[in-house]
């Protein structure tokens, strides 16, 4: 949408008005005696629309007085006068009672038409004469933005009052044909009234200063419309476009055909991102009926509505709203200043003049944050011409930082919804559903796609005071993730941080953080210790910690992975402790090598459970090996013992059944 104001229709020829009102000046007459101020004049002024006819009739009946007081020896009188009507005006005709006025023109200039009108007669000190006077100001054509416009669809032109200065009285009437909406767009006059057969009338009424009164009128009443079916060929597609001007302006319809057909390709190429509509329609209207604006783009219709006077860069202006539209961000401060800064570039990219609106001093007067700039038609007049021109302003100064390539890649970003912060790794899938970015997801998009910051000019243009602190804590934030990232080498931080940093919920953003911070502290003890138990570390924290499970699952992990190389160091201190033949003795049959070795061989796939169970199996080993031992010598020594009793006990036996069994002596 673009607002009127530079670009409204204009008035210039009001001002000359005002400058210039109506100039009587009597000549100089060889022996007579008269200043131009003493020959007043004042008038009653009709302008006829006519429509059909493409003219405006004017009719000025006329009093002019001579004030002068003779001197008893001189008798002065004037004969001619100088009247400046409007410019571009024809077809004068002027009468008077009882004499035959002639009227010429003396000069002409773009402010006013000169006219020499011969009074036909003498007009003696205190005397008065009538004159009629009647004149044309027609439609020449040309330009969309000539002051004069007078067709069926489309009335528009300037009004005068006609007197000499510091003369009150006269008046204006201005007549219109039924059918019309009339709004004024300048002057000060009673709202209209209904006149013979419905026209619509405009009175002034007695004018106490005639010469300060200017006005200036655009009417239109509905048309019809002749459409015109073009295509533009938009990165390689045919994309179709209606020109729907009205019928009596043909000339409309082929200028912005024209400017569509050629902007579309060219914004397409300059911003970078598919045009995602099945077409465009531009109509041409008045800015009364699109809520006093030159421009405006509906994106469920996609039609433009264009003003018939609208400049070149308002109509690219608008075509660029075919890209910026809610669909692609979603404050009216963001949509505003790129369809202005591309606008621009591409009345650069097709070589034609383009009028961008100028940040003025007065315009600055005016300023507001532009995060406060209402909606459309709540604002007054002087905050949207400051926040139009302040847009545009301010796309340019982004634009300089990002360069073009670095736009290209925010509107990217901003078109497919990505989130602003997204993983580093290579290859990574780029993280989806952020939806539209406001200012706070813009500055995001810019300072995580570009190496520039932008954080100055939003201080300076967009934010307002309740939102200053918002700048701050996402400083502290950004600051602490850096800090984080740094931190993790080659490890990705949890998705969670990014979307709570895209989010601005920094307090939340700032506790994961830390989360974060502790977990890569686990990991540089988990690293530390399982170098010292010459330990392969397994992937678990990291998958946790850079998946969905975050630093909470990452930390318990990391707890899990430190106890069990406590575990595992407690098993091999035990080891190192199971020394000397007892204990050798108590190990024959164990094997507690082989389990340290599921031990590592669990801990390196991450089963934390089996890494322990093999450890302190092996631990078990060790730590009872030399009771085994013992108990084992005990063992062997009883059964030694019993073997040696065993021994006697049958030697003994034997002989006492040897000695039994030996005859008796003879």
């Amino acid at each position: 949408m673009m607002r009127t104001g530079a670009w409204r229709l204009s008035l210039r020829l009001m001002a000359c008005v005002v400058a210039t009102g109506l100039s009587l000046v009597a000549p100089a007459v060889p022996g007579v005696s008269a200043a131009a101020p003493e020959l007043q004049v004042t008038s009653a002024a009709r302008y006829d629309v006519l429509p059909d006819k493409g003219r405006i009739h004017i009719t000025l009946d006329a009093t002019v007085t001579n004030t002068h007081r003779d001197s008893g020896t001189t008798r002065s009188y004037f004969d001619t006068a100088y009247l400046a009507v409007l410019p571009g005006t024809a077809n004068f005709r002027v009468t008077s009672p009882g004499a035959k006025p002639v009227v010429s023109i003396r000069s002409q200039t773009r402010s006013y038409t000169l006219l020499t009108i011969k009074l036909g007669r003498r007009l003696f000190a205190g005397h008065h004469t009538a004159l009629n006077l009647q004149f044309d100001l027609p439609d020449k054509g040309g330009s969309a933005q000539r002051d004069v416009r007078v067709g069926p669809s489309l009335v528009a032109f300037p009004a005068w009052a006609f007197a000499t200065p510091q003369t009150p009285g006269g008046s204006v009437t201005v007549v219109f044909p039924p059918g019309y909406s009339v709004l004024q767009q300048a002057g000060d006059l009673p709202d209209p009234t209904t006149g013979t057969g419905g026209t619509i009338v405009y009175r002034s009424g007695t004018l106490r200063d005639p010469l300060a009164f200017a006005a200036y009128f655009v009417a239109d009443r509905p048309g019809t419309y002749s459409d015109v079916q073009l295509q533009a060929a938009v990165a390689g597609a045919q994309v179709p476009i209606t020109i729907r001007a009205w019928k009596d302006d043909p000339a409309w319809g082929t200028r912005v055909g024209s400017l569509v057909r050629r902007g579309l390709p060219a914004l397409a190429g300059l911003i970078g991102i598919p045009f995602r509509g099945s077409g465009i329609v531009a109509q041409e209207s008045v800015g009364r009926s699109i809520g006093g604006y030159a421009g405006v783009f509906d994106p469920v219709s996609e039609t433009i509505q264009v003003a018939y006077s609208a400049g070149s860069f308002v109509v690219l202006h608008e075509t660029a709203h075919a890209w910026f539209n809610g669909r692609l961000a979603s404050d009216r401060w963001i949509l505003e200043a790129f369809a202005s800064w591309y606008a621009e570039q591409a009345a650069l990219v097709l070589k034609i003049k383009a009028e961008p609106p100028d940040l003025t001093r007065e315009l600055r007067a005016a300023a507001i944050p532009l995060n406060a700039w209402p909606a459309v038609g709540r604002a007054d007049e002087a905050t949207e011409d400051y926040a139009y021109a302040a847009t545009y302003h301010l796309g340019g100064l982004i634009a300089l930082r990002a360069g073009a390539a670095g736009l290209r890649a925010v509107w990217r970003a901003a078109d497919a919804g990505e989130y602003a912060y997204q993983s580093r790794r290579t290859g990574a899938v780029r993280e989806i559903g952020a939806g539209r970015p406001d200012w706070r997801g813009l500055l995001d998009l810019l300072e995580e796609r570009t190496p520039k910051t932008y954080a100055d000019l939003w201080t300076t243009w967009v934010v307002r005071p309740a939102e200053a602190g918002l700048l701050a804590e996402r400083a502290a934030a950004r600051a602490a993730y850096a800090a984080a990232i740094k931190a993790a080498g080659g490890w990705e931080l949890p998705s969670g941080i990014r979307r709570a940093l895209s989010a601005w919920q920094f307090p939340t953003a700032q506790g994961l953080i830390a989360q974060a911070q502790a977990v890569l502290q686990q990991r540089a003890a988990i690293t530390a210790a399982a170098a010292d138990a010459g330990l392969r570390v397994p992937p678990a924290v990291r998958t946790l910690f850079e998946g969905t499970g975050g630093s909470a699952a990452a930390s318990a992990e990391a707890e899990r992975e430190l106890e069990t190389i406590e575990v595992l160091v407690e098993a091999q201190r035990a080891g190192l402790q199971a020394v000397g033949m007892v204990a050798d003795l108590g190990l024959l049959g164990a094997a507690p090598a082989s389990e340290m070795q599921g031990a590592r061989s669990a801990f390196a796939d991450g089963n934390m459970a089996g890494a322990q169970s093999h450890a302190l199996s092996a631990q078990g080993m060790w730590r009872t090996a030399e009771e085994r031992g013992w108990q084992r010598l005990i063992s062997i020594a009883a059964v030694m013992i019993g073997l040696l009793v065993f021994v006697v006990a049958t030697a003994l036996l034997v002989r006492m059944r040897r000695a039994r069994v030996r005859p008796a002596p003879p």
